[in-house]
C-alpha cells in the first residue's frame, strides 16, 4: 500500500484589488496539478486579464491545456456568487481579501471553502523581555507594511513593565505617526493618546493605527488573544522559558512566536514559495497555503488476488 499525494482538482480564488494575486494563485496550482479558476476585482481587470492570457500562453507553448488557467471577466457580485454555487465543478473555493469578503464566502458558499484569514495579530510584551528588543519587534510588526493580515494590530504589555516600555515603544511608533488607542492605564502613561473602546480590540486596521493594553498577567494576555484575535498570527516578547512555552501552548493561531516579528507569516518566508493566501481554519490546511496544502491523499493498494 501506497500512500500518495494527488492534486484537489478544480480550485477557484475569489480575491480583490491587487493584479499580483493572478500570478500568485495560478502559478501553485498550476505546480500542484490543480487546475484553477480566478475572478479578480474590478479594479485590477485589465491587468488581470493580460497577465492571466500571458500564463495561458506560456503553458499552451509547452503542451499544456490552455484551459488550466482560466480568468472570470465579469467583476460583478453575480459572478463571485455562481462560483460558490458551483459544487460538483469546482473542488475548493479560496476566498482572499477584505474581511467582508470572506465571510460572504464563507457563510454563502455550498463548495467547500479554504479560509484565509483576517488578521487581528497581537504582540504580547511579558515582564521579564528584553525592552529594546520588544520596541524594535512592535516597531517592525506595526510599520513595516501596515496594510496585510500579518502585521500587528494590537500591543499587550504586562504592568509590571508598562511604565517603562509605553513611552519607549511610542517613541518608535511616533515616527511612523502611529496612532495609538490605549485602555485606561495606557492612557495614564501616555498621556494625550485616544482611548480604545472595544471595537477597537475587535479591528483589523490595515493602517498605522494600533490597540494597546495593560494586562496583569501572562494569563491575562492569552485571554484577550483568545477573545479577540483571529488564529492568524500572535507573538510574546520574554526571556522566560516558562512563559514562551505557556504562550506557545495556550495560545490558539497558524503561527505564534516567541522573540519575533508577526510579519513573518508568509508561504515565501517559510521556504514553501508563493502562497495562496494564510489559513487560519483548522481543517485540511492552516497557515500558508502553498503546494502541499493545495493536494489530498490517495492510497494506492496493489494485491494478488486478495478478499475480504
Amino acid at each position: 500500500m501506497l500512500r500518495t499525494k494527488v492534486p484537489l482538482g478544480v480550485v477557484g480564488m475569489i480575491y480583490e484589488s491587487r493584479p499580483n494575486v493572478t500570478v500568485d494563485a495560478a502559478a501553485p496550482c498550476l505546480k500542484s496539478g490543480n487546475a484553477c479558476i480566478l475572478r479578480g476585482g474590478k479594479e485590477a481587470i485589465n491587468s488581470n486579464t493580460v497577465l492571466a492570457e500571458l500564463m495561458r500562453d506560456a503553458i499552451e507553448a509547452v503542451g499544456l491545456p490552455r484551459d488550466a488557467i482560466q480568468l472570470v471577466t465579469d467583476t460583478t457580485h453575480d459572478s463571485a456568487n455562481a462560483m460558490m454555487r458551483l459544487y460538483g465543478y469546482i473542488d475548493v473555493l479560496i476566498p482572499r481579501g477584505s474581511a467582508r469578503l470572506i465571510d460572504a464566502v464563507v457563510k454563502n458558499s455550498i463548495v467547500p471553502v479554504i479560509e484565509t484569514g483576517t488578521g487581528n495579530c497581537h504582540v504580547y510584551v511579558d515582564e521579564s523581555a528584553d525592552l529594546e528588543m520588544a520596541a524594535d519587534i512592535i516597531f517592525n510588526a506595526k510599520t513595516s507594511r501596515p496594510s496585510v493580515c500579518n502585521a500587528a494590530e494590537s500591543l499587550l504589555v504586562h504592568r509590571a513593565v508598562a511604565a517603562e516600555f509605553l513611552p519607549m515603544a511610542k517613541a518608535k511608533l511616533d515616527t511612523k505617526n502611529v496612532e495609538l488607542r490605549g485602555c485606561p492605564e495606557t492612557c495614564a502613561i501616555l498621556c494625550g493618546i485616544k482611548e480604545a473602546t472595544e471595537e477597537d480590540y475587535y479591528t483589523e486596521y490595515l493602517d498605522f493605527i494600533l490597540s494597546v493594553k495593560v494586562v496583569g498577567s501572562l494569563e491575562e494576555a492569552v485571554e484577550h488573544v483568545t477573545k479577540y484575535g483571529t488564529h492568524h498570527s500572535e507573538a510574546i516578547v520574554t526571556e522566560s522559558y516558562t512563559a514562551a512555552e505557556y504562550f506557545l501552548q495556550h495560545v490558539d493561531a497558524a503561527a505564534v512566536y516567541v522573540n519575533a516579528s508577526t510579519r513573518f507569516t508568509d508561504g515565501a518566508v517559510f521556504g514553501m514559495g508563493a502562497e495562496m493566501g494564510i489559513s487560519n481554519q483548522k481543517l485540511h490546511a492552516r497557515g500558508p497555503i502553498g503546494l502541499k496544502e493545495l493536494t489530498t491523499t490517495k492510497y494506492q493498494i496493489y494485491g494478488n488476488g486478495q478478499i475480504r
